[in-house]
């Protein structure tokens, strides 16, 4: 049994490591309550090809970034909450094999191992993390947002998507944010708000322009009416509370969302305790990050 202030220590050490890894540019990880629970190096498939990162999966969040030297150096940190991801096996593909996706509503992407055992290992940590952190949080599982699109490679369309124009030296390739789909220029020149993605406009094609329009316009409808109903009632029943009796789902996930509770320091007697592992046993484990 491994002593439980022994670990602590060494979890603030590998957690530190982690964090000045990232230099000035990376957050601060250091929180109470957070545990890292392993790390190891996958494929994350990009809009060109395949790029190997570096991913620290914690007790309630997945770190990544661009390895500039191994097990020193990383950046372009980027960390994803566990109570937004959802994981999805996928079939050997698209030059990656032992592949599975990994989806957010900020960003979703393939992501492969170098074995289909470390595959599954990536995916039961990550999967049975996610699930203690929903519980800690007091949230229902199914209660999630909406994911970002999958960026389709460029190397899979040498046509836009949405015109079949071919691409070329002046004719450049985009991708929608919505759908993630490969479109030129011409055919995504609309920008809109996607609040999951970003807090500025971002690039969509035409057809998911036109949908969000559309799906705006019924909003708008729908609120007018709701609008119109709410006043009839309020002027005949005289009672402006009538309606907070009937809160709406939405509401009701904003609420538990806001009721999160603090994570706490994990013990051995826990079963959320689990001792520091790599993924990867054929990794060299980085001098920084020694025990």
């Amino acid at each position: 049994m491994v002593d439980q202030t022994s670990f602590n220590q060494k979890n603030r050490e590998r957690i530190q490591a982690v964090e000045n890894s990232f230099g000035a540019s990376g957050r601060s990880l250091m929180e109470p309550g957070r545990v890292l629970i392993g790390e190891g190096r996958l494929l994350k498939l990009c809009r060109r090809r395949p790029k190997q990162k570096v991913f620290y999966l914690f007790n309630d969040i997945l770190v990544y970034g661009s390895i500039v030297l191994s097990g020193k150096w990383h950046q372009k940190q980027q960390i994803i909450p566990l109570e937004e991801v959802e994981q999805e096996d996928l079939e050997d593909g698209l030059g990656m094999v032992n592949q599975w996706l990994l989806r957010s509503p900020r960003k979703s992407f393939p992501v492969a191992a170098a074995s289909p055992e470390e595959k599954q290992a990536w995916m039961d940590h990550i999967e049975e993390s996610r699930r203690q952190q929903i519980a800690r949080l007091g949230l229902k599982s199914e209660m999630r947002g909406s994911f970002a699109a999958t960026w389709i490679p460029d190397s899979a369309s040498a046509i836009c998507m949405r015109c079949s124009e071919r691409f070329g030296v002046t004719q450049r390739r985009h991708h929608c944010r919505r759908c993630g789909f490969i479109v030129c220029n011409s055919c995504s020149k609309g920008r809109t708000l996607l609040e999951n993605i970003s807090s500025k406009p971002v690039r969509v094609c035409q057809l998911c322009m036109s949908t969000l329009q559309a799906e705006q316009q019924e909003n708008q409808a729908q609120s007018r009416s709701w609008s119109n109903c709410r006043w009839k009632k309020d002027s005949v029943e005289d009672n402006p509370y009538v309606l907070n009796d009937n809160v709406s789902s939405d509401e009701e996930c904003e609420e538990l969302a806001e009721s999160n509770a603090p994570t706490q320091w994990a013990n051995s007697q826990d079963s959320s305790w689990s001792p520091y592992c790599y993924f990867n046993p054929d990794h060299t484990k980085p001098a920084s990050l020694t025990a």
